[in-house]
């Protein structure tokens, strides 16, 4: 299954690599954190690591370590704006339980 990326999500980050002037694609981890326990990270990869697994959508690639893949597999990132507010959007059919504030999940 992997890591799929909407095209808005697309779009955003490859802005987000162009504005820094470089950039292989980005990494999506999971972290221990939080109210209900694990947290999503997304950082740009400039490097390729021996253990990253590499998805490709919409022309970007998305590396996931396997331990973060057992969390994420199967997840749709979108980049949504709402009002002032905007961000990514993660649509994880993992999840069983999100914090009130919507900064941790649980599986």
């Amino acid at each position: 299954m992997g890591v799929n990326l909407t095209e808005k999500a697309a779009e955003h980050v490859v802005s987000y690599l162009e504005s820094r002037g470089k950039g292989v694609g980005i990494r999506l981890a999971v972290k221990t954190t939080g109210c209900s326990g694990l947290m999503y990270v997304l950082e740009p990869v400039d490097e390729i690591q021996p253990e990253d697994l590499k998805f490709s959508s919409q022309g970007i690639d998305v590396f996931v370590d396997p331990k973060s893949l057992v969390y994420v597999d199967g997840t749709e990132m979108d980049y949504v704006k709402q009002g002032l507010n905007e961000g990514f959007e993660f649509k994880n059919p993992n999840v069983q339980g999100e914090c009130g504030c919507g900064e941790s999940f649980t599986v």
